[in-house]
């Protein structure tokens, strides 16, 4: 069916618990099966718009962008979860409206949304084998089937496959080893400075140790840490005289300023 057919003019779609838009009733349920249909909300296409950006420079053709989706604007809330939305004749990518799209799944295999698949993942090639430096070029079949492979599980467990995520799968694409590699790298730093932190610690303890100025704290926090007991098992050992001047000392000491054995860090 060709997309200025009207036979599809309205449809209503329901928030599923994905948080995706899945179509639940279209207009023409001839040409169109509503089995498993996902719809992009505005959201999505605007994450869309800005992943195409880069592929520009690379060739990107709009007028196949805007071939491959069926704009609407959401006419009605039906309340839970459903809204009906009603179809736009304005562009996509010139429209400053918020719309949903729709894209035009008619003919899987050779319509204007699997035109769209293939423009797309030519130029996401085209633009990883000029700005990475790969031992072996790309090819549009590799990435193809990595992309297959990787949605393959959803398949077999028959679960249905959004059609942002086919889209954001071909635009996020980077071969393996380098997506990954700068954010292990990131990690990598993050754990080294950390590994550093406690060698300034320990560098900062040493200094305060061999700190003249606070010995007289480190002595008073071995007499605090001792209770008393230790002097009165010297004493046991010591004639009377001694014991007197042991108690002098206690005094001495009961008179002077207690601080904190805590150091700040």
């Amino acid at each position: 069916m060709a997309k200025g057919s009207p036979q599809l003019e309205w449809c209503v779609v329901r928030l599923g618990e994905d948080h995706n838009w899945w179509v639940d009733e279209v207009s023409d349920p001839v040409h169109w099966d509503v089995d498993g249909l996902s719809i992009i909300d505005p959201r999505q296409v605007d994450h869309i718009v800005e992943l195409i950006e880069p592929l520009r420079e690379y060739g990107f053709d709009q007028d196949v962008f805007e071939r491959a989706f069926i704009p609407f604007r959401i006419a009605k809330d039906l309340g839970k979860g459903k809204v009906r939305l009603t179809r736009v004749k304005q562009p996509l990518l010139e429209s400053e409206e918020k719309l949903f799209a729709l894209p035009d799944v008619i003919d899987e295999e050779n319509g204007p949304y699997a035109d769209f698949l293939d423009h797309i993942t030519r130029l996401r090639v085209k633009m990883l084998n000029e700005v990475l430096d790969l031992e072996e070029k790309l090819t549009v079949d590799e990435v193809e089937d990595q992309i297959r492979e990787a949605q393959n599980s959803d398949f077999i467990e028959g679960k249905a496959v959004h059609l942002f995520t086919e889209i954001t799968a071909i635009l996020d694409y980077t071969p393996e080893g380098f997506g990954d590699e700068d954010e292990e790298s990131d990690k990598g730093r993050a754990a080294e400075d950390e590994d550093d932190l406690p060698d300034v610690e320990e560098e900062e303890d040493e200094k305060m140790k061999n700190d003249s100025s606070l010995k007289w704290d480190e002595d008073e926090d071995e007499d605090s840490d001792e209770d008393g007991e230790g002097k009165k098992k010297e004493g046991d050992d010591e004639d009377e005289d001694s014991d007197d001047e042991d108690s002098d000392d206690s005094e001495e000491e009961d008179e002077k300023p207690r601080r904190s054995s805590k150091r700040g860090r």
